[in-house]
């Protein structure tokens, strides 16, 4: 009775245990490898797994999430002999348990090392200055390199980032020195450049002004000249009716002209801008005289002296009236 006891508690222990050997459960993101004495012959998915106990075994626990892994900083000397320190940051997933489990020994340090060594052989090729400026072309070369290199170990290179590029204090000092030269440079450029266009602006307004102000002269001549065309018109005309009137027997009209003109020239002398002294026999009387006959003429022409045929006496003075015996 109590053999058989035993024996029921040991069955039941050696069932316990062929389960728990037997029954593996895999969490989410993860890959175990199952090897059979040794070699490998399945993987087993995220959740239940059934495996031959005593026989079977679990070989590796693959993690399959993408893993992020930071590179370490380095020196590297570039193409044009400068030394500078990099580091950066890589990230990888693993696609196939097997081969990340059995193709390579210690994946992480694996691709470290590969990283680093890319990353001296594709920085080592091109200047300080493409270091600088061409940072998304050196990410994209590694990433390509490395990608395509790992990819026998079952892996799958998403990104690869170049962090930090520090150059040596003197380069520093040469390129902040560079830098503010180029900006002086392009101020200058852009100073003379607008000084360049005020001055094009400025000789376009002139021109303008010029074009402008002799259009105004020669307006200005048109309407002078058509002036003094109307007034030698008039003139002409004025003389021509004095010369009808002397035609037709009245003297008085010729005694209006000359003293209109008498008196004009006197009124220009008068109003003459300069400061010279002119002395000439003139008496108050002329002019007197030359007034008188415009007033005869005026009051023969309104009927106010009598018959036509009156004639005043002439006046003492340098314009005598004309007579017409």
């Amino acid at each position: 009775m109590l053999g058989g006891t035993y024996f029921v508690i040991a069955i039941l222990a050696l069932a316990v245990i062929f389960l728990m050997k037997a029954v593996k459960v895999v969490p989410q993101g993860h890959v175990y490898t199952v090897e059979r004495f040794g070699r490998y012959t399945h993987s087993l998915m995220p959740g239940l797994g059934i495996i031959t106990p005593f026989i079977d075994s679990i070989g590796s626990k693959v993690n399959m999430m993408e893993t992020v892994l930071d590179v370490p900083s380095q020196e590297v000397i570039t193409r044009d002999n400068a030394m500078v320190k990099v580091d950066g940051v890589v990230f990888y997933q693993v696609l196939d348990a097997a081969k990340a489990s059995y193709e390579v020994n210690n994946l992480k340090i694996a691709v470290l090392n590969l990283v680093m060594t890319n990353v001296r052989t594709v920085m080592g090729g091109m200047d300080l200055d493409q270091l600088l400026s061409q940072r998304d072309s050196i990410n994209a070369r590694l990433l390509t390199v490395v990608d395509e290199a790992t990819h026998p170990w079952g892996l799958k290179v998403t990104r690869i980032e170049i962090k930090d590029i520090a150059p040596p204090r003197d380069i520093i000092d040469s390129m902040a020195r560079q830098m503010k030269a180029e900006r002086e440079k392009r101020a200058a450029i852009l100073e003379a450049e607008g000084q360049r266009q005020s001055a094009i602006l400025s000789a376009e307004g002139k021109k303008q002004a010029a074009i402008l102000e002799a259009e105004g002269r020669r307006e200005a001549a048109y309407r002078d000249a058509e002036a003094r065309e109307r007034q030698a018109e008039a003139e002409a005309k004025a003389t021509q009716v004095v010369s009808d009137a002397i035609a037709g027997g009245n003297v008085q009209a010729l005694n209006y002209f000359v003293a209109t003109r008498y008196v004009d020239a006197l009124k220009a002398v008068a109003t003459a801008p300069n400061q010279k002294l002119v002395l000439m026999p003139l008496e108050a009387a002329n002019v007197i005289g030359a007034l008188g006959g415009i007033s005869e003429l005026a009051r023969d022409a309104f009927g106010g002296g009598g018959d036509g045929t009156k004639r005043a006496a002439a006046p003492r003075g340098s314009v005598p009236p004309v007579s017409g015996d």
